[in-house]
């Protein structure tokens, strides 16, 4: 264990990897969870290695790394259930057993094989959560600017806590690297940006099967035009996150002012993200804020809190689409504790935008106007990879008001309307002359009232 040392409120733990094994693994993490002993993690591989990892809640000196199960299809999700380990892996949802107890996994069970398989390299079963009821939760891709050859091409999956049933809960997705469940029983799932996808995408999913955008999934909506699907929580220009992956929510006291707030993992970038959103109406919204945490050597893919420590743990790997240099990774992100100026809330509304923030804005020149600047822009979704920026547009910024706490920062702006994009940037010097500056990229569905 590398203890992390950076000059930022996040310490990032290196998690070293066995790469002197006497297999030659790879080690592109894709998948983690906890054993009931909290001090072991389970880690698959997108190379189709499964691992105990003991001693993570250590601070220092080594890890015991054994490799349980291999040879599994292209995994990209883990969850344990009552001792059990359960992995998504392309072709089926896999249980693993250990019938000797001797650490070493002795039956695949193919616990659910319900989703077809084509051999299109863009279909990746993605990421593992359960309900409360015990059913299980992934994403299966669509194909790469083809139609959909079988029902699960772009779908959220719900598989039965006995394994018997699979139920397609949402459709219309390109490539949905995870998913995360909310406290209310909906969903989130990432998209990526290609044909009929403009921009990356977070999508806020009800289990209705609704449509959410790729005419090439199973069963594409009937409208074509922007109308016939649902509204992303958020558009995600490529230059902020190349490629989102899972969200996570931050379920741990020892993230203070944190807590409670939403997360996403850049597989494209390596980067980790806040995500501030409300509700209008019936329509999710909000916006991406990059944590002041250094890139990671590998893109982030999965994370969970570790419920003995309250701290991140988090997993990666290169390939594909992402610009970070290393195979596999596997990391221990650690709050501090420390004052800092971080989104945690976002509100728009016709004639302000209101932004709530970690801790109070310590204000020297925080007043004044000229250090806030707002944009917006349009897309144009097509059959075409991606889009351009249209009808940009600066949004002068006319009045600041900051709330008694200093916690709560209104920008005055005459006349917000709906928008695909919008970007608030600010750059000030606090009242102890320390650079504050940061930038959040949001949509707005609807204008609150």
């Amino acid at each position: 264990i590398v203890k992390g040392n950076q000059d930022s409120v996040f310490q990032v733990d290196q998690m070293e990897l066995p790469y002197q094994s006497p297999w030659k693994n790879q080690l592109r993490l894709s998948g983690i969870d906890f054993l009931a002993d909290r001090n072991k993690a389970v880690i698959c591989s997108s190379d189709g290695d499964v691992w105990i990892v003991e001693g993570v809640l250590k601070t220092q000196g080594t890890l015991s790394w054994k490799r349980i199960a291999s040879g599994m299809f292209q995994p990209l999700g883990v969850k344990v259930v009552d001792g059990s380990i359960f992995i998504t892996c392309r072709d089926q949802l896999v249980k693993l057993h250990d019938l000797n107890g001797d650490d070493e996994i002795d039956y695949y069970e193919s616990f659910n094989s319900d989703h077809q398989v084509t051999n299109h390299f863009h279909e990746f079963a993605m990421g593992l959560q359960t309900d409360k009821e015990g059913n299980f939760y992934y994403a299966k891709s669509a194909r790469h600017a083809r139609r959909a050859l079988v029902p699960q091409h772009g779908t959220l999956l719900k598989v039965s806590k006995d394994g018997q049933t699979t139920e397609i809960i949402a459709h219309g997705f390109r490539a949905a690297n995870g998913v995360c469940i909310n406290p209310d029983g909906s969903f989130i799932v990432t998209d990526q940006e290609g044909h009929w996808n403009p921009m990356n995408r977070i999508n806020w999913v009800y289990p209705t099967d609704r449509f959410y955008g790729n005419m090439f999934g199973y069963k594409p909506s009937s409208d074509s035009s922007d109308k016939g699907m649902e509204q992303p929580l958020v558009w995600i220009e490529r230059d902020i996150d190349q490629s989102p992956s899972e969200l996570l929510w931050v379920d741990s006291k020892q993230w203070g002012p944190l807590n409670g707030s939403l997360l996403s993992f850049s597989y494209g970038y390596g980067k980790v993200f806040i995500v501030p959103h409300e509700k209008v109406g019936n329509q999710m919204q909000g916006g991406i804020f990059q944590l002041p945490i250094p890139k990671f050597s590998t893109g982030v893919m999965r994370g969970r809190f570790n419920p003995k420590d309250g701290q991140l743990y988090a997993c990666g790997l290169s390939a594909w689409g992402s610009t970070q240099p290393d195979l596999g990774g596997f990391y221990r992100i650690r709050y501090q504790g420390e004052k800092s100026i971080i989104p945690i809330g976002l509100h728009v509304k016709r004639q302000f935008i209101k932004i709530n923030f970690s801790h109070p804005i310590d204000v020297k020149n925080g007043a004044d106007i000229s250090a806030y600047n707002v944009k917006t822009w349009d897309l144009k979704r097509s059959r075409k990879y991606g889009s351009d920026h249209y009808n940009e547009k600066v949004l002068p910024v006319t009045k600041i008001q900051l709330s008694k706490d200093r916690k709560e920062l209104q920008l005055f702006i005459s006349g917000i309307k709906e928008t695909w994009v919008m970007e608030i940037g600010y750059d000030f010097i606090d009242a102890k002359g320390k650079h504050i500056n940061g930038m959040i990229q949001n949509t707005v569905n609807q204008v609150g009232d």
